[in-house]
């Protein structure tokens, strides 16, 4: 692993340095959000940093596995990590779980967005199945790093397990054999279901084929991937998913470099591959920039879900363009609005390191899109949508995004030393659920 030099010397002396330099204080910038935007009583983390923002639970398990990276890059000591870890594990283990409307969660699923102080269910939201699991591979990559035998690390690793096993992954099902998007208490499932092409649903479905307590069958995993559509965009092959969001957040825990489920086999392209493919399909598609859209180009690119400056249609420079608030942009068939997510480029930095250190020191040193930031990068940019703000090269976000800062911390560590690649590799249920789905080749027959 590269060790890093003092960050405050990197920030001062030399902003961005070598390439190295540059993620390091990157990273140490965005780490930031981590330890601001969080009540330190409950451990819950902001989703944004908009006034009054709910936790995220996605944003939780993006923190923890955080914590780790941060340790490791001497960010934050390991007894503050094991106290911030403990912190929200215990109170999400000791949260209100029933069926209730105001309760935490239920069936061992969280809801997407809880109120920071008291954990509980805010603005009416669904129990989110893709958010928890989200959630819970942050909370068992934590449990296969603190693995001292002090008092506190065993607490973790009993409470990490207790929160995974309580997950009744086949209530999630629905009578069903693929899992639903999620449930309400007051309406009870919603209508929609991990079925219908490639997502951010493949941790979702290992963590559940790997359960012990709950495990759903392999059927609904092969029924769901049989949907996956192959498609050739720009002379490059791939399985289409248009945000870029989608070819990342698995890969943030699991390294799918060389191991194959059955699809994988019959179109000879494992995911870490397809991912990398993806990546292209962004840069090639901004390079071709069809609509027109300012500072596109081979340095500017990243569609993905994300803020944007609408909802509205405005006449820009004779085009009359319509432009989206958050929404999951993607390419090459939209939605396009103009809208880039510097964040979304740093995640993809161990699919295509060299295309992505140039772009993120192209955002950094011609757009400013660190120089408003109080973490990081900003969230989104605009360069088309008319504005006033205080980057005079676009609109940019106003917030920033729990689910858009741990991507960058985590992407950079596993790029620089593959360290939560490895730790993950560590969870006999992670493993499991691998093998249940398929997956052979690789690192995984390794383990055998």
């Amino acid at each position: 692993m590269n060790t890093p030099k003092k960050i405050d010397d990197l920030l001062i002396v030399n902003p961005q340095g070598t390439d190295n330099d540059m993620l390091c204080v990157l990273q140490a910038e965005t780490f930031k959000y981590f330890t601001n935007e969080i009540n330190l009583r409950t451990g819950l983390i902001a989703d944004k940093t908009q006034p009054g923002s709910p936790s995220s639970i996605a944003a939780v398990g993006l923190g923890l596995s955080s914590y780790i990276a941060a340790v490791e890059r001497g960010l934050m000591s390991r007894a503050d990590a094991v106290a911030r870890t403990l912190s929200v594990l215990k109170f999400l283990y000791s949260s209100k779980q029933g069926p209730e409307p105001d309760a935490t969660g239920y069936m061992g699923f969280y809801y997407h967005f809880i109120d920071m102080a008291t954990g509980k269910r805010a603005d009416g939201c669904e129990l989110s199945t893709i958010d928890t699991a989200i959630l819970m591979a942050g909370i068992l990559t934590a449990a296969h790093y603190f693995i001292e035998e002090t008092d506190q690390e065993k607490e973790i690793r009993e409470l990490a397990d207790g929160l995974y096993l309580r997950v009744n992954w086949q209530w999630a099902l629905n009578g069903g054999k693929t899992i639903c998007h999620g449930w309400k208490p007051e309406s009870g499932f919603l209508p929609y279901r991990w079925d219908n092409g490639y997502s951010e649903a493949m941790i979702l479905y290992i963590l559940a084929l790997g359960s012990p307590t709950f495990p759903i069958g392999a059927a609904g995993y092969k029924q769901w991937t049989a949907t996956f559509s192959l498609k050739e965009m720009y002379d490059i092959e791939c399985i289409y998913a248009g945000p870029l969001f989608i070819h990342q957040m698995s890969h943030i825990w699991i390294d799918f470099r060389n191991i194959y489920d059955d699809l994988n086999k019959k179109i000879g392209l494992d995911y870490f591959e397809n991912s990398r493919r993806a990546t292209s399909v962004q840069q090639r598609y901004a390079i071709d920039n069809p609509r027109g859209y300012a500072h596109y180009g081979k340095h500017g690119w990243g569609f993905t879900a994300s803020d944007g400056p609408g909802p509205c249609t405005l006449l820009v420079d004779g085009i009359e363009r319509e432009f989206y608030d958050y929404t999951a942009r993607g390419v090459p068939f939209g939605p396009d609005d103009g809208t880039v997510s510097p964040w979304a480029v740093v995640a993809s930095l161990p699919f295509e390191p060299e295309v992505v250190l140039k772009t993120i020191r192209h955002a950094i040193e011609k757009l400013d899109l660190k120089k408003y930031s109080d973490y990081g990068f900003d969230g989104s940019f605009n360069p088309t949508f008319p504005h006033n703000g205080p980057n005079p090269n676009g609109w940019i976000s106003p917030w920033q995004y729990g689910l858009n800062q741990g991507p960058i911390i985590i992407m950079i560590e596993n790029f620089q030393s593959g360290l939560i690649w490895k730790t993950i590799k560590k969870c006999p249920y992670m493993i499991n659920g691998l093998r249940t789905a398929g997956f052979t080749g690789g690192w995984l027959d390794e383990m055998k």
